[in-house]
């Protein structure tokens, strides 16, 4: 008889898997199932719907031996050199990505470069932008105006403070019953916010690296806690440089919703929008309807080295 369950922490070998009558087993996945995707550092990962059988390893230990098909699912480059890709969560109704504008600083490049990959998946994506009780007016005008730029195209976006709890309560609501993933740069607050969501979670928060000015890592790999309220949050662990992966620079563009609605107006059918005459695109970022800084990150995505692996801390 086989058994399901979902998969609430990786830590690479071992996973823990809540089934369905909600109690959680320590488990290993199936040898076989590391051939099965040679690209990826992991074959399963947290938010994964996972088949398990009824063998106990002498350490008491459940055995994985296969997964659901995912919904969706949101990678980035892994700095594994012998692999292509990591897997950060799969199965995911909408993706919140945490930016602050120092302590640490979020570069727009990598807020682009997350947006790109959860579009190309379907994802949902918001923008939280958190600790701004920390900021000058002008750092504030600054916010508003990048939450406007963000909005027109279709990302909503919020001002919060996780460590004191303001402006959170539409996200309690809002997450109420879905699996949502929360992700950014160390240092951003990821698990502050996550405390802060639910009174009965109590994960580890750190400091700010004084010699980096970046956030240390507190979470080493992913994880899913489950809510009072119902529904789950995907807590990953930072992330410096967001490498993008499986995605044809053909239909980049695509991903880039503002670009979306006017690629019909190309004079060519396969406009790459970078040299082509009568682009629509390029037309459109003179007349500043498509923001420039969106537009930098669709050319550096286009130009980039395919087998680059971002292991440096280029965007943040």
């Amino acid at each position: 008889m086989k058994t399901k369950g979902v998969v609430l922490k990786s830590t690479g070998k071992w996973y823990h898997v809540e089934l369905e009558d909600g109690s959680i087993v320590n488990c290993r996945i199936r040898g076989k199932m590391r051939l099965d995707e040679l690209k990826s550092t992991n074959p399963v990962s947290v938010g994964d719907v996972v088949i398990l059988n009824d063998t106990i390893d002498e350490e008491g230990n459940r055995l994985i031996e296969s997964y659901e098909p995912r919904r969706n699912y949101i990678v980035r480059k892994s700095t594994n050199l012998s692999k292509q890709k990591q897997i950060l969560a799969a199965n995911i109704d909408r993706a919140y990505l945490l930016v602050t504008i120092h302590s640490p600083v979020t570069h727009i490049a990598f807020i682009d470069r997350f947006l790109v990959s959860a579009e190309s998946f379907r994802i949902p994506t918001t923008l939280l932008f958190n600790k701004i009780d920390n900021y000058s007016p002008e750092e504030l005008e600054y916010v508003d105006a990048l939450i406007d730029l963000y909005a027109r195209i279709g990302y909503p976006g919020h001002k919060i403070s996780a460590e004191n709890k303001e402006n959170i309560d539409f996200l309690k609501d809002e997450i109420k019953g879905k699996q949502v993933m929360i992700s950014g740069h160390s240092g951003v607050g990821k698990s502050t916010l996550v405390n802060a969501l639910d009174a009965s979670m109590n994960i580890k928060t750190n400091e700010i690296s004084d010699a980096h000015n970046q956030g240390k890592h507190t979470t080493t790999f992913a994880e899913m806690h489950k809510l009072q309220s119902g529904g789950y949050i995907i807590d990953t662990p930072g992330i410096r440089a967001f490498g993008i992966v499986d995605l044809d620079k053909a239909v980049i563009s695509h991903y880039f919703p503002e670009m979306r609605k006017l690629m019909g107006e190309c004079k060519f059918n396969n406009c790459q929008h970078i040299n082509e005459p009568k682009c629509a695109v390029k037309d459109a970022v003179e007349n500043f309807e498509i923001d420039e800084s969106r537009y930098q990150t669709y050319v550096q995505l286009m130009e980039e080295d395919e087998d680059e692996i971002h292991r440096k801390n280029i965007f943040g």
